[in-house]
């Protein structure tokens, strides 16, 4: 184990031990957001038949050239009936946006274009003739089947995340249900004396936990379920008990927040070695240095810093890649080119700078957020992303061309 790598390693060791987890069907009303587990082609035309897209009158074309003209009316034709006539010259049927164009119509007249004033008045249908006040050509007001969809066309590819007009398109060719990767399971754990219950008074010396709902949230955010376990006390016998607690939950990865670095009552290595086995310990990332990742009875193990700005940044780094290529995901983040707006100094490290954005002259200008403690949350909540420095880059300047990770 070396003393500390790049995020890039880090990343790429997580993902050698990551696999695909397994396949399952769920309704489609249940579908959004869910990552397609195979791909999918249609198994028929849509539209599935010729049909109108006005409400009006469909018609021979050839007929209304010479409007106006009076056409009889042979037929009544609503939504969801096929007609048994056959139009002929002179004659015409009255029709509903998506009803089937009747044999021998080519065209529909908008019943604007018509004598006829539906407008909920008794008598119209059924009238005996219409007069058409304006010519069609063929194929007007028609929607033909198949031009939105051919039969065994590919409308979605494996790996894909479902959005709301994807479930739509999946339940339009008649999918009541859909195979999609399972959601992985992330066990959150943490512990400190300091850490009270929310619904708690706070003591002197005490702190809510926000890092666990946080880090569940974001589980969330990558298409994972997450378990929140209480914490555990700054014990070695209370953290082992946690992870074995979480172990129980049969989760496909542990997330765990404080505890990693070399604190007197730092004891998640100690335990993790006990357990499991440690992968590396420290990688080189500002805010976030401390960051641990192993195998705790052969389930992937993060050790995210206690500080809540250092926990979420990692959780993006490398938590991140691994519940989505557990998903078949590969779209791991976006990032944008901005200009820095003021002058920046790093340490060196790697360094991902909380940071807003605004756009001028059609760029983007990227601006720290007030403080850039790791224990600011709020710097996270202001922020539209992360300014990203390079290793080895101390200062960067004003005015200079940098990557943005985008958080919103």
């Amino acid at each position: 184990m070396t003393d500390m790598i790049s995020v890039g390693t880090a990343v790429e060791r997580i993902l050698a031990q990551v696999t695909e987890l397994e396949r399952e069907r769920v309704h489609i009303e249940s579908a959004f957001g869910r990552v397609l587990a195979e791909n999918v082609d249609s198994p028929l035309d849509l539209p599935p038949f010729d049909n109108s897209a006005m409400d009006g009158y469909a018609v021979r074309a050839h007929d209304t050239q010479n409007s106006p003209v009076t056409l009889r009316v042979v037929d009544d034709i609503p939504a969801g009936r096929a007609s048994t006539r056959t139009i002929g010259p002179g004659e015409t049927a009255r029709i509903m946006t998506g009803a089937p164009i009747p044999a021998g119509a080519d065209a529909v007249v908008p019943v604007e274009l018509t004598s006829a004033n539906w407008g909920g008045m008794p008598g119209i249908v059924g009238a005996s003739s219409v007069t058409v006040n304006a010519p069609v050509q063929a194929g007007d007001s028609v929607r033909l089947r198949g031009e939105n969809v051919r039969k065994s066309q590919r409308l979605l590819s494996k790996s894909a995340v479902l959005r709301p007009q994807d479930v739509g398109m999946l339940a339009s060719i008649g999918m009541g249900s859909v195979a999609v990767i399972r959601r992985p399971k992330a066990a959150i754990l943490t512990s400190g004396d300091e850490l009270i219950p929310y619904n708690e008074p706070l003591p002197a010396g005490g702190i809510y936990n926000g890092n666990s709902p946080m880090l569940a949230a974001l589980i969330a955010q990558y298409g994972g379920e997450a378990i929140i376990l209480p914490p555990a006390r700054d014990q070695l016998e209370a953290v082992r008990a946690l992870f074995r607690a979480a172990l129980e939950y049969k989760p496909d990865l542990i997330v765990s927040s404080a505890g990693v670095s070399v604190g007197a009552a730092d004891y998640v290595k100690t335990v993790l070695e006990e357990l499991g086995s440690v992968g590396f310990w420290k990688i080189n990332v500002r805010p976030g240095r401390p960051l641990a990742y192993g195998s705790l009875e052969g389930v992937p193990f993060f050790g995210l810093p206690g500080n809540p700005v250092s926990a979420m940044v990692t959780c993006e780094l490398a938590v991140k890649p691994a519940v989505l290529a557990m998903q078949g995901r590969t779209d791991m983040t976006l990032t944008i080119r901005a200009v820095a707006g003021e002058d920046i100094k790093s340490d060196g490290r790697r360094s991902y700078l909380r940071c807003s954005l605004t756009q001028t002259d059609g760029r983007w200008i990227a601006h720290l957020t007030r403080t850039q403690s790791s224990g600011a949350l709020y710097s996270l909540v202001e922020a539209d992303g992360l300014l990203i420095v390079p290793e080895d880059v101390k200062d960067v300047a004003a005015g200079t061309s940098v990557e943005v990770r985008l958080l919103r």
